[in-house]
């Protein structure tokens, strides 16, 4: 994990309702929260405690958290619902972006009116250069897509709504 990488976490939090995150990769391990009074940095600061470019090489430590400060907003995690008796959300399992399809020229996953299976790929949520393909846990029909492509979301951001079948 390089700066580069951190930094992009750095704005997903900051522009998300998520109050913490953490990330280990390895001997590297990255804590970043909102609203945090260590070291009594100033509201808004970035500041990164003592992390080693490389770890040693005979018992590498876990590098130090990253900890942003930054005005906390109130998250709602909500499990996914039903909106209606019959409509479930699909809700993000993380932060990320959203893609409809594979590729930028590939046909999108599903469309709305499209009946889909247990299984069945209905989109990807792109986070730290991993492709994580978002599968439907419920048979139906999709009522509506609720991101455009390639926007950024939130962790248990609802995505889609499938009526069941």
């Amino acid at each position: 994990m390089d700066l580069k990488d951190i930094r992009q976490i750095i704005k997903i939090v900051e522009s998300s309702n998520i109050s913490e995150f953490e990330l280990e990769e390895g001997d590297t391990k990255v804590k970043i929260s909102k609203n945090s009074t260590a070291n009594n940095a100033p509201v808004g600061d970035v500041q990164v405690i003592a992390a080693p470019v490389s770890p040693p090489v005979v018992h590498p430590p876990a590098s130090p958290p990253v900890v942003v400060n930054a005005p906390a907003a109130v998250a709602e995690d909500e499990p996914a619902s039903a909106v209606r008796d019959n409509v479930v959300e699909v809700r993000s399992p993380m932060v990320g972006t959203f893609y409809r399809a594979p590729s930028p020229d590939a046909d999108p996953y599903v469309e709305i009116g499209q009946s889909v299976s247990v299984g069945q790929t209905l989109c990807i949520v792109e986070a730290m250069k991993l492709m994580n393909e978002i599968e439907a846990e419920i048979g139906g029909k999709i009522v509506e897509i609720l991101i455009e492509n390639a926007q950024p979301v939130e962790y248990n951001q609802p995505l889609f709504l499938i009526e069941k079948s």
